[in-house]
């Protein structure tokens, strides 16, 4: 029989994944639906996408269109940094783990929500230089190689690894960052998701090669997302793919040459 402790560290946990699964599955669900009504019939959510012009109403949906592939595609490998943030908080006796525990999801989100900021503008400046197609993914093979050679390049630097090691590992993360209240949880967690865009801003950018509404390229990054950040050999992930993507890009320049 579970202790009051355990019942109440095992309630909250609950609690608490019920709200990664459930913000992850909506996410996933926009997803899926776009990108079907875009590759599809193109009568619904997606069709603003073929025929606006980059105004500031267009450039809110674009963003928003990021924000919410974000949360789909990097909340899945931050479960376990937020549930073990949730079970330090309940151990220590806080009667707001719960709530410091979303708070610090909130603020790990909230770096990535700067990162679709970021890449909306990238998107719009790539629109303008006609690299982009309609269908928003590249217009140019030498800009996909482009596309593969910089995620690849940037997969083998010491800052792409140390922005790794930090994402794999959240017992020393928050060993080391450690800040208490409900804002020391949004910082921490923004914190946290600062690391995590600085791991994987270079993947995020291949969207643009393959298709920023592509299940097949969205679904890709994902997987490898998550076998980078939890996979027993996840830390040597970055070299190996590193190499391929380098091989695929030169491959692709040498083709559209």
């Amino acid at each position: 029989m579970d202790t009051p402790l355990e019942s109440v560290l095992k309630r909250d946990r609950a609690i608490v994944l019920a709200g990664l699964i459930a913000a992850a599955a909506l996410s996933w669900l926009y997803l899926v639906l776009a990108s079907h009504d875009m590759y599809g019939a193109m009568d619904g959510m997606s069709a603003w996408m073929m025929t606006a012009a980059w105004d500031t109403e267009y450039s809110l949906l674009i963003f928003g269109m990021w924000t919410v592939m974000m949360v789909g595609m990097m909340l899945p490998s931050a479960a376990p940094a937020i549930l073990l943030y949730s079970r330090i908080q309940r151990s220590s006796g806080q009667a707001t783990a719960v709530t410091r525990s979303y708070a610090f999801m909130g603020g790990y989100l909230l770096a990535w929500t700067a990162f679709s900021a970021l890449a909306t503008l990238l998107q719009g400046l790539l629109a303008a230089a006609s690299l982009l197609s309609p269908m928003m993914d590249s217009a140019r093979p030498w800009f996909s190689a482009s596309l593969l050679i910089a995620a690849a390049l940037y997969q083998l630097t010491p800052l792409k690894q140390t922005c790794l090691d930090s994402c794999r590992s959240p017992v020393d993360f928050l060993t080391r960052h450690w800040r208490p209240g409900l804002g020391g949880a949004v910082r921490l967690g923004m914190h946290h998701g600062l690391y995590c865009v600085g791991c994987c801003w270079a993947l995020m950018l291949l969207l643009f090669a393959g298709g920023v509404m592509s299940l097949l390229w969205i679904g890709a990054i994902t997987v490898y997302v998550l076998a980078e950040k939890l996979a027993p050999q996840g830390a040597h992930s970055s070299r190996w793919s590193g190499v391929l993507l380098l091989l695929a890009g030169a491959w692709l320049l040498v083709k559209s040459a």
